[in-house]
């Protein structure tokens, strides 16, 4: 057969390292989509210069397929590690930044974690998400509210965290339940509030392919403790995004790099008496208030 019949061109034959890159680069040049292409082309750019920067070994290169591989087998879902490989990476946060450029005055994003469920279990405001979970009881409240003040009621609410032990519900292999994890709705002056556990810093996941990673590097998989949030309301941007303890020591090293000093928020002691809500309380407990700020939908 001739070219014209599906022959392959003597051009993609014997192909020095440069000419390699510029064929591989052509080869997405008739891609369906113009921003598939100008990113794989990007991407084949960006990645065979770095093979060639830091002279990569056969011997490497099979070790980064197989560090890929396990990523992808332990990952199932419960557990995210390519979410958790893109933190620790900072691409994560990277990205989030680029496409989040709000005005000043709204909450900022921050990232999503690896242990985010769908159909969480629905409360009310003032109940609580807790369910079980060990650690002290904590008040958390708040307001929603635009960029301009007005308050936003029915805003649903999404929020998860780590329990006294450090941990995810699930990340129990024995548990059934969801606990520190829900949603509600604000009211109608845009107020929500909830009873859960003390949010506690913790390591990452580091029994897997990211946590021979950070191993290697000598890094901390330590985050600092942390709420999260996932707002949505009708006429509005979503967001996602934390509320951090103020004073928590991993605050300047999150292993995530996800860290905004406007995200901080102070997590006060209180001793036995009445809570914000009205009740009373016959054991120590904290109280954590944040108001969480809107931009209008674009257009």
């Amino acid at each position: 057969m001739d070219q014209a019949e599906g022959t392959i061109s003597n051009a993609a034959r014997d192909l020095s390292n440069e000419d390699l890159t510029r064929a591989v680069f052509a080869s997405f040049g008739n891609s369906t989509s113009e921003r598939f292409q100008q990113i794989m082309q990007s991407l084949v750019k960006h990645l065979h210069a770095f093979v060639s920067d830091v002279q990569l070994s056969e011997e490497e290169w099979f070790k980064g397929i197989d560090f890929l591989t396990r990523t992808g087998h332990i990952t199932d879902e419960k557990r995210q590690e390519f979410i958790l490989l893109s933190d620790i990476l900072g691409v994560s946060m990277l990205v989030i930044s680029m496409n989040n450029q709000k005005p000043a005055g709204a909450t900022e994003a921050t990232v999503f974690g690896p242990f985010f469920v769908e159909e969480s279990p629905r409360f009310a405001n003032g109940d609580d998400l807790a369910n079980g979970a060990p650690g002290e009881p904590c008040f958390m409240q708040g307001q929603v509210h635009s960029i301009t003040g007005e308050p936003i009621p029915d805003a649903r609410l999404e929020i998860w965290h780590a329990d006294e032990q450090g941990f995810y519900d699930v990340q129990y292999k024995d548990l059934t339940q969801a606990r520190c994890r829900g949603h509600l709705f604000s009211d109608k002056a845009g107020h929500y509030s909830f009873w859960t556990v003390r949010p506690e810093a913790y390591p990452i996941p580091d029994d897997g392919p990211v946590g021979d990673l950070l191993h290697a590097a000598k890094r901390s998989p330590m985050r600092p403790a942390h709420v999260h949030f996932m707002v949505k309301a009708a006429g509005y941007q979503s967001l996602i995004t934390h509320v951090f303890a103020a004073g928590d020591q991993y605050l300047d090293s999150d292993a995530v790099f996800a860290v905004r000093s406007s995200l901080i928020a102070g997590l006060e002691y209180h001793k036995p008496g009445t809570a914000p809500d009205g009740r009373e309380m016959n054991t120590p407990f904290y109280t954590m208030s944040y108001n969480i700020v809107l931009v209008p939908a674009l257009e």
